[in-house]
């Protein structure tokens, strides 16, 4: 499915008040995983706090130890201190990069800012080299763009 055609169903998952933001989030994260075919784990890491770390928060793919990842550390970290989007197109040319699984072989991580405030990212690691386009980034700063309405 184009990245297009997902608006309108991300629209309708942000507008159901009837869900918690985290249910939303991870209905989000299946939405992304099944229908884009080279976005193998798609997940959220937000700001712990006031403390310089990332939390994970909802994720749909293999399981992660990386539930907490400091500020510059890593894909996520620099993304957090930076408020740049970040594609990576192989992993293995990546000096600070954090290996989540074998399989990965890019990554893409976009901020989420509330009131021009990073508070997160949406992060998405791929199986294929090379896979993520401006047309992925554009999408996934919209997708950031409705979450932040409801955080």
């Amino acid at each position: 499915m184009s990245l297009e055609k997902l608006k309108p169903q991300i629209e309708t998952i942000v507008a159901n008040s009837e869900k918690t933001v985290d249910e939303r989030l991870l209905a989000i994260c299946e939405l992304l995983e099944k229908h884009v075919e080279y976005y193998n784990w798609v997940g959220f890491y937000f700001r712990n706090g006031t403390k310089e770390e990332l939390h994970l928060g909802p994720y749909v793919g293999a399981p992660t130890d990386h539930t907490i990842i400091p500020f510059g550390k890593g894909i996520c970290g620099q993304v957090a201190v930076s408020n740049q989007n970040f594609v990576v197109p192989d992993v293995a040319a990546q000096d600070n990069y954090i290996a989540c699984s074998i399989t990965v072989k890019s990554e893409i991580v976009v901020p989420i800012f509330v009131n021009g405030e990073n508070i997160g990212q949406i992060d998405i690691d791929s199986n294929t080299i090379d896979p993520f386009t401006e047309k992925d980034e554009r999408f996934l700063e919209f997708v950031n763009k409705k979450i932040a309405e409801i955080l």
